[in-house]
């Protein structure tokens, strides 16, 4: 995925705790026009018009291989099929059961000076100086992640929800571990050895892909850290001080490149990818560990 940028806002070097939403927060931004969020959740209880209900997902989940107690990461796109992502939501922690935990991206790439979503947001400002120099600092609490898609807004915003304090590519988790996976989100690690992903590897998780492909699959970045000599690059971002004030935190990172992974996903082994309907659309599930042993084999294979 394009550019990505890591901080929890603290002293370079220093670890984050992670951050726990409290219960008053918005509900996600994109929700269908003309219903609230409670509206919503109230059609997503009751699904209407042969829409798959919580019971019927969650089978779908337990049939795909979803491990109850586990770890997973999910990518979602539920634009026109698909369960609801109230739905989703209550299917997947039903699948997981009470010891899961379900963890989603809350990036927000357009906290950046170089991201193409930053740039885009520029070239409408009618004042770009102005618009620069207004940007807020990240919040963990507060700060939506809008190109993450509705299940992950949901699950971000939820009671009980643990976000990374990370200013460009933190990840959100509800559950058992959740406070355990997010915390210790480094500022100079998007998806490295100090990221929520490594601790995910850790634990053997497995990731779902829901109505998208292999180009959204985060795991995949992680890879890009262990491949020997991988290059670096500046990073910017916009951070709260120990004051309080806004600022620009610069740093190195890996350099983060997407543009492969969908042929990288292409070549999966497909022993380890289990495929099945899901509400009206389709998943797919896989080990992490084996997601990030493959796409280090690849890289090291196809990349210069």
């Amino acid at each position: 995925m394009p550019e990505h940028i890591a901080e929890p806002h603290i002293v370079p070097g220093h670890i984050a705790e992670p951050h726990r939403v409290p219960e008053h927060t918005a509900e996600p931004p994109g929700e269908p026009a003309g219903a609230t969020p409670a509206e919503e959740g109230a059609a997503e209880e009751t699904p209407a018009g042969g829409e798959p209900g919580r019971a019927e997902v969650a089978a779908q989940l337990r049939a795909l291989g979803v491990r109850e107690g586990g770890a997973l990461l999910v990518h979602a796109s539920l634009r026109g099929s698909g369960p609801r992502s109230a739905v989703l939501l209550d299917a997947l922690r039903t699948a997981l059961g009470p010891a899961g935990t379900l963890v989603v991206p809350a990036f927000t790439p357009e906290n950046s000076d170089t991201s193409p979503a930053h740039l885009a947001l520029l070239r409408e400002a009618p004042d770009p100086a102005a618009f620069l120099a207004a940007m807020p600092p990240f919040d963990p609490a507060h700060t939506p992640s809008p190109g993450t898609g509705r299940l992950a807004e949901r699950v971000r915003t939820a009671p009980g929800a643990v976000r990374s304090d990370h200013p460009q590519t933190s990840f959100a988790a509800l559950g058992a571990r959740a406070a355990e996976f997010m915390a210790g989100h480094a500022r100079d690690c998007h998806f490295g050895p100090e990221s929520p992903v490594a601790k995910l590897v850790a634990a053997d998780a497995q990731v779902l892909l829901v109505n998208v492909g292999f180009a959204v699959c985060s795991a995949f970045h992680h890879a890009e850290y262990l491949v020997p000599g991988h290059p670096r690059r500046r990073y910017r971002a916009v951070v709260r001080d120990e004051g309080g004030a806004a600022r620009w935190f610069t740093y190195e990172d890996a350099v983060l490149d997407d543009g492969d992974f969908a042929r990288l996903g292409a070549d999966f082994p497909p022993e380890h990818l289990r495929a099945g309907p899901l509400g009206r659309g389709a998943a797919l599930l896989f080990p992490i560990r084996a997601a990030v042993g493959h796409a280090v084999d690849w890289m090291v294979r196809n990349r210069p």
